[in-house]
């Protein structure tokens, strides 16, 4: 950190830095207004310093951010341009202030500009010090502008290495005064002892205001005519009435004072006359004071001209801003329409005196205004505008290589033209998912066109693999991947390897190659893939605004084969990834939702995994962000409603909460609908349909519900391809609904299909893939109900091993391990009954206990294991004629008719004729003559019951429940 600049008074010093953490900042930060004739009250110029090879910073000027000043000239980057920007300063501050030489400091500035030594260092100790700072008067550093610095760590840096300094030198007479809006980088770092926190807002002075006023309008006076006139004709203006009303609306924002100011001196303001600034005040006086109203007044000043959505559009999306003929040129107006838009809008937009000066925002704020549409409404940038744009630039780009096959230069191009050169690989970063089929054909078109009349050319050639990788994602079609793979390996060939965009090609190329590896499943692409990004991060520095790209998507694909080869390493690491890519996209940035889908997704999957319920809940939370900053009708959203849907349907297995099944169901509904035929994902949303119905009428028996199911799994596989890598959970949902309809109807041909279908998933899911464990499950399933209609021994010998090996993969204290218990007890309970094994039965018991502690009240499926246990108790009775085995079985239906069983639940009967049955042997023993009453009364109920309502009757004779799950 470098002293450039004192602002002083009788009482207060006011020192300006250079942050020199980040060279880039210093040349970014010196494009703003030279300070030698800079002031306000009673604060005047007073000294400047510089350093020998370095630059001198200037005062930025308010609402400058990177990208703004990036599009400056930036000549300055030689010595030869630093000696000649630091002289002309070093005269402007000497003819401002005539006395310049005898204020402090200002001896730093005698001679060349380029041999002044540097005053001090964040890293410097006291002795290093100007003599003529000792003594004096305490010293003050301001520093505004940190929040809208894109290079969050530098500033990180800054600000610990200036902690530092306060450390080790605590004496110093100097202080550091930091106004900035509240971001979470800024704040964590300050949040510590002997730094105050406060809330600027509550501090600003309306005398800030009024002295910033009269200056503005002392300026104003001076230039302006019609004003003079006004002030000999009628005295003072604004009067002291009119000053106060508009200090006090304004409420202590410079940022809006600003923009009252520009308003009131603005031409025309919005109407069809000629109007004056003495007109324009007592509207001024009606503008809203927050950010937003004020951007959609100003913007409401323009909406009655053509062309005023796509030319805000335009400046917000940009990389870099265009001068207002570069605007007009891309969207194929004149010049005179886009200035015409503008002149009304000076209050938030800078616009130039001249044509090729570039046209930047006021403040960073209006383009988070603008690029969000709740907060723009009908002034919002849509994302597809990324579209229209980047077929303008090939269109304008192509027109010149058809007069000009060789290589172009800059200096030949028009401003669009020359914008579209100086970014060749960027054009298509944010639209790339928003093409529709026809423009992807057109851009492929006027991709082929150009690389014919410049071949070899890595831009282009890379240009041309996007617009068919882009066909591929609407078409599936593998000629479409296989060629956008090839056509990016020979961008990669022609383009050297410390090509600063070389990054971006091997990110493109692990796109293409996992899109690939999603459709078809090979391995290869993934791994291949993973290895791209590892190489794309690490030539990717830290700083880099397009940092978090490469990251986001090395965690998605280790998401991916995780999900194929059940590695925990991946999974780990796809979940260590994510934070840095959602620090680096922080609200509301366009790319955020996708990062929020990647931790999202591997929490989910951990949750799976480990049974862990803040990962899920953690899942649904970030699922419910990423819906939010999808409204409709953005292109995305239904992976966004499938993503939640999917989510709150694993909380609804793990609570059985009916809500969370509904909003599944209402949400994946939903997605279908934003998917018809022939979207390429709409497998994938009948999917997620069927799979919310099917628990759906688990719980509720509405057979219409299975039905739809059916259909939608069948409609399904019937669109995917027999490769598919989805095709194997496809196939298992099928044939789960399939033997639900069996155990409703006790059709056979559903039973058998069911165990035709989940031997082959079994085959597609070997250990250790992570969904093993449901086939298994479920394949025991299926097999236990053919044992129980056909009686083939092998059958229930099978479902027992199968029941082993998934209960193996569910050990303590996995949250979904009750469910293998209660299986494998099951089908221990049906071989005790063919076989009468007593050690079969007694190991179900002891499964079932285990089961019924893991599922404390009110756990779903506590009804599943109290029924079971006491089934199995009753058999251990029977075979043991120990007591309390009886009583404890008793115990357990007394608590199912209680608390699980009420009147109209599918399992009242059967459990009141199986208390009465046990409380009828208990009398058999005991001979006590109150239980006969019990007994009497249970029949009763449960033979009034049985005529009122025949569903107990649905289930074919032979068939028991199971416990089940699906994957």
């Amino acid at each position: 950190m470098r002293l450039i600049l004192e602002i002083a008074n009788d009482h207060l010093q006011i020192l300006l830095v250079c942050l020199e953490r980040d060279s880039r900042w210093s040349e970014k930060w010196s494009l703003g207004r030279a300070v030698a004739s800079w002031s306000m009250g009673n604060l005047t110029f007073a000294g400047c310093t510089g350093e020998a090879g370095g630059e001198l910073l200037f005062l930025p000027k308010r609402g400058r951010s990177e990208q703004d000043l990036e599009a400056c000239d930036d000549s300055g980057k030689s010595n030869g341009s630093r000696r000649s920007r630091n002289g002309a300063f070093c005269e402007g501050c000497y003819d401002c202030q005539p006395r310049f030489e005898e204020l402090p400091g200002a001896q730093y500035l005698r001679g060349d500009a380029n041999a002044t030594s540097s005053l001090w260092t964040v890293e410097g100790r006291c002795g290093t010090w100007p003599n003529w700072i000792a003594g004096r008067s305490p010293f003050l550093i301001v520093i505004d502008g940190l929040d809208e610095c894109d290079h969050k760590g530098e500033v990180e840096d800054l600000i610990d290495s200036m902690l530092t300094f306060f450390d080790k030198n605590s004496f110093i007479p100097l202080r550091v005064f930091i106004t900035s809006r509240v971001e979470q980088h800024i704040q964590s770092r300050l949040n510590v002892p002997g730094v105050r926190l406060d809330n600027l807002v509550d501090h600003c002075s309306n005398d800030d205001i009024s002295a910033f006023l009269d200056v503005l309008f002392q300026d104003a006076r001076r230039r302006n005519p019609v004003i003079q006139a006004y002030v000999r004709e009628r005295g003072e203006w604004p009067n002291p009435s009119e000053k106060r009303k508009l200090v006090e609306h304004i409420g202590g924002s410079f940022i809006f004072a600003s923009a009252v100011f520009k308003f009131i001196m603005g031409s025309n303001a919005g109407t069809h006359h000629q109007t004056t600034p003495m007109d324009h005040l007592p509207l001024a006086l009606k503008m809203n004071p927050g950010l937003d109203g004020l951007y959609s007044q100003t913007l409401a000043r323009s909406e009655h001209l053509p062309h005023l959505l796509n030319i805000i559009s335009t400046i917000a999306l940009l990389r870099a801003p265009l001068p207002t003929s570069g605007i007009a040129e891309l969207l194929g107006i004149h010049t005179y329409e886009v200035i015409n838009v503008l002149v009304n809008l000076q209050a938030i937009v800078q616009v130039p005196g001249t044509d090729d000066i570039p046209v930047t925002l006021c403040h960073t704020s209006l383009r988070d205004f603008l690029t969000n549409q709740s907060r723009a409404g009908r002034y919002f940038a849509h994302p597809r505008h990324h579209v229209r744009l980047y077929l303008s630039f090939l269109e304008l780009e192509l027109k010149i290589r058809r007069r000009r096959p060789l290589s172009i230069h800059k200096s030949e191009c028009t401003p669009a033209v020359a914008f579209s050169l100086g970014y060749p690989l960027h054009r298509w970063d944010n639209g790339r998912r928003l093409f529709e089929l026809s423009e992807s054909d057109s851009a492929i078109r006027l991709c082929r066109e150009a690389l014919g009349l410049h071949p070899g050319s890595p831009e282009l050639v890379h240009a041309l693999a996007d617009a068919i990788y882009c066909r591929a994602g609407h078409t599936a079609s593998l000629t479409d991947f296989g060629e956008a793979i090839s056509m990016y390996r020979q961008a990669l060939l022609l383009q050297p390897s410390l090509h600063g965009d070389c990054w971006l090609s091997l990110n493109n190329l692990g796109n293409a190659l996992q899109d690939r590896f999603l459709r078809v499943g090979t391995a290869a692409d993934l791994d291949e893939a993973i290895s791209l990004y590892c190489q794309a991060v690490e030539l990717l520095p830290s700083p880099h605004p397009d940092r978090s790209m490469p990251p986001n998507n090395l965690g998605v694909a280790l998401l991916a084969r995780y999900q194929r080869a059940g590695a925990m390493a991946d999974l780990r690491e796809a979940i260590s990834l994510a934070p840095e890519g959602l620090e680096l996209r922080p609200a509301p940035h366009p790319e955020r939702p996708w990062s929020l889908d990647t931790l999202a997704g591997a929490l989910r999957d951990r949750s799976q995994r480990t049974g862990t319920m803040a990962d899920l809940e953690e899942a649904i939370s970030l699922y419910r962000e990423t819906l939010n900053l999808r409204p409709s009708p953005h292109p995305f959203r239904s992976s966004s409603l499938n993503n939640l849907g999917n989510s709150l349907l694993d909380r609804h297995r793990r609570t059985g909460a009916m809500t969370h099944l509904k909003e599944a169901i209402s949400l994946n509904r939903e997605a279908l609908e934003l998917r018809p035929s022939p979207h390429p994902d709409r497998p994938l949303s009948l999917n997620d349909l069927g799979n919310s119905l099917l628990p759906h009428y688990r719980r509720m028996g509405t057979m219409a519900n299975l039905e739809e199911a059916i259909s939608l799994y069948r409609e399904a596989l019937e669109l995917q391809r027999s490769s598919h890598p989805d095709l194997s959970p496809l196939l298992d949902n099928l044939c789960s609904a399939l033997l639900d309809r069996y155990r409703r109807t006790g059709a056979m041909a559903d039973l058998t299909e069911a165990i035709s279908l989940y031997r082959k998933v079994l085959e597609l899911r070997p250990s250790p893939h992570p969904q093993r464990l449901f086939s298994l499950n479920n394949l025991g399933h299926a097999l236990l109900d053919h044992y129980r209609c056909t009686g083939t021994a092998t059958d229930i010998e099978e479902a027992i091993s199968l029941y082993r090996e998934a209960l193996e993969l569910r050990p303590s204290p996995h949250g979904n391990r009750s469910s293998s218990l209660n299986s494998l007890g099951c089908s221990l309970l049906d071989c005790y009954q063919r076989t009468g094994a007593v050690a079969d039965l007694k190991e179900a018991v002891s499964l079932y206990r285990e089961g019924l502690e893991l599922r404390p009240y009110p756990h779903p499926g506590r009804s599943d294991s109290l029924r079971s246990l006491s089934i199995s108790l009753r058999h251990m009775y029977e075979a043991t004629h120990a007591l309390p085995h009886l009583q404890q079985a008793i115990t357990h239906c007394n608590e199912l008719l209680d608390s699980h069983y009420p009147v109209g639940h599918k399992y009242r009967v059967e459990t009141l004729n199986h208390l009465a049955s046990l409380l009828q042997k208990q009398f058999n023993t005991t001979r006590q003559q109150g239980e006969l009453a019990r007994i009497k009364m249970l029949m009763e109920e449960a033979k009034r019951l049985s005529a009122l309502d025949t569903r107990h009757l649905a289930v074919p004779p032979g068939v028991k429940g199971v416990a089940r799950e699906d994957g």
